[in-house]
């Protein structure tokens, strides 16, 4: 039995823990704030609830099996999942609006012929058999197997299949997200579409490679879901979990250094001044962070990967709104931006803010969320780390933006909150208050993420900021690797 110690309380963090604990060893987990959960914090006020992280969650199959491989009781036993359909309703820059049906491909083509005209439907539907054969190629070796030594063929290899391009006497095949918009899609709304789950990542479409095309799939072929009571439940259940497997919890202890003994990691210093020993140390924090834990030395990386620096976050409107909600409303609206190309060069750019951004609207209509009548509404929209916590003006325009998706919005409204990326950066501990994003192939491995091992033996990584990425899925994926390059040792090469 090893002992070990967890940095972090993240939902990367408690995946691993709740592992190592079930294989024996005795886990130790030291989180600088006074809960656990990360990003998936809950806000409370007049008897309204919010998620002030994640609201929605895709691929659940990694947290099913998490529950399956930790204990008797299965995921479902501890939280209520719902299927959210429609998957999402769209608001485009020219009013037109669709209703997407949740994993149902005939179901979405027959939807957006009916809404964007005929051949809108087969062009999108082409383009997911594309997107799956890209998923088939790049799903083992950037989820579900330690980053190879040899990443750099995962970093030159695109994996999307894209249709030859007759452009400039030449013919060419789509490169990035834009370009598959321009050339295959060939419809400004389609390309919004597609575009808004990179977007939704914080990735600029127009240089994102043409590999991201698995992001709009993933939630096509494995559904949108919802957890009664809001995401912060799926957090506390874990949690739990991990107090059932005696995973021991010390909150508000901050972590200051990483000890090493003849060349390994040998535990953790904290503020205190006290001494955590361990066999084995995991890391779930930004690169920043374990930067100042290591003295500076740089431990991440693999051959070369190192962690980008995320430059997108996030900011979050919450509405309390009198009145309940109207039935037959979508649980997910998003309400495009009116000029996409002003939004790019105002997220990613120089240019000043747009006053009218892509906003994601979440109306979940649970009744654990709100008092009798009344609604909770949370929008989003990604916003540039490190934006000040002065967000008045940006507020007032996400809720403008909103009022095309909840009509009658601010004569319902209230009372708000705000959560600003300085909120994340609290939360997290990330510089600016950066969201990390999901591992992709191509585009010459920039999208990669470190190796959950590292160049000092017995100390591994953990999280979004590590292999393979951000996304409460890839979260819950980073533990399970690292569980098993600890149980297993360095020749672990992923579950079967």
């Amino acid at each position: 039995m090893a002992r070990i110690a967890v940095i972090g309380a993240g939902m990367g963090a408690l995946t691993a823990a709740a592992r190592l604990a079930v294989a024996g060893h005795r886990v130790a987990v030291y989180e600088r704030t006074d809960t656990y959960g990360g990003a998936l914090r809950r806000f409370e006020r007049e008897g309204f609830s919010f998620d002030t992280g994640p609201g929605l969650l895709p691929l659940p199959a990694v947290y099913r099996d998490l529950f399956v491989k930790t204990g008797k009781e299965p995921l479902e036993s501890c939280v209520e999942l719902v299927q959210v359909d429609p998957s999402s309703r769209h608001v485009f820059a020219d009013g037109t609006q669709v209703s997407l049906p949740n994993a149902s491909r005939a179901g979405v083509v027959a939807a957006l012929d009916e809404a964007l005209g005929a051949g809108a439907g087969q062009r999108w539907g082409d383009f997911l058999v594309r997107a799956r054969e890209a998923w088939d190629r790049t799903r083992r070796p950037l989820l579900e197997e330690p980053l190879w030594p040899n990443w750099q063929v995962l970093a030159e290899r695109e994996p999307y299949p894209s249709v030859p391009h007759k452009r400039l006497l030449r013919t060419r095949r789509a490169a990035t997200l834009a370009e598959i918009g321009a050339w295959e899609l060939r419809d400004p709304r389609l390309t919004a579409l597609l575009e808004s789950d990179a977007l939704g990542h914080g990735l600029d479409p127009r240089v994102t490679p043409a590999s991201a095309a698995v992001l709009p799939y993933l939630e096509h072929a494995f559904g949108t879901w919802y957890v009664r009571g809001g995401l912060r439940e799926l957090a506390r259940a874990v949690y739990e979990r991990c107090l059932a497997r005696k995973v021991e919890f010390h909150f508000g202890a901050d972590v200051t250094g990483v000890l090493e003994k003849d060349g390994r990691a040998s535990g953790v210093e904290l503020a205190d001044g006290s001494v955590a020993e361990a066999d084995f140390v995991v890391a779930g924090v930004a690169p920043g962070v374990l930067d100042r834990l290591t003295e500076g030395t740089p431990v991440r990386g693999d051959g070369g990967v190192r962690p980008q620096p995320a430059a997108a976050s996030r900011l979050t409107v919450l509405l309390a709104l009198r009145g309940a909600r109207p039935e037959g409303t979508a649980h997910r609206t998003v309400v495009h931006a009116r000029d996409r190309d002003a939004e790019l060069d105002a997220l990613f750019g120089t240019a000043a803010r747009d006053p009218h951004p892509t906003v994601t609207v979440l109306r979940p209509g649970d009744p654990r969320l709100a008092p009798e009548d009344h609604e909770s509404v949370t929008l989003t929209t990604v916003v540039p780390a490190r934006l000040d916590r002065s967000c008045d003006d940006l507020t007032d325009h996400v809720i403008t933006v909103a009022e095309r998706a909840v009509p009658g919005l601010r004569d319902r409204l209230l009372w708000h909150e705000v959560r600003t990326p300085a909120d994340v950066a609290d939360a997290t501990g990330a510089e600016g208050g950066a969201v990390p994003v999901p591992a992709l192939a191509a585009g010459g491995g920039r999208l990669l993420h470190p190796s959950n091992s590292t160049r000092v033996p017995g100390l591994f990584t953990v999280g979004g900021w590590a292999h393979p990425g951000g996304g409460l899925p890839h979260a819950g994926m980073s533990g399970a690797l690292v569980a098993g390059l600890i149980v297993e040792g360095p020749e672990f090469r992923g579950s079967q």
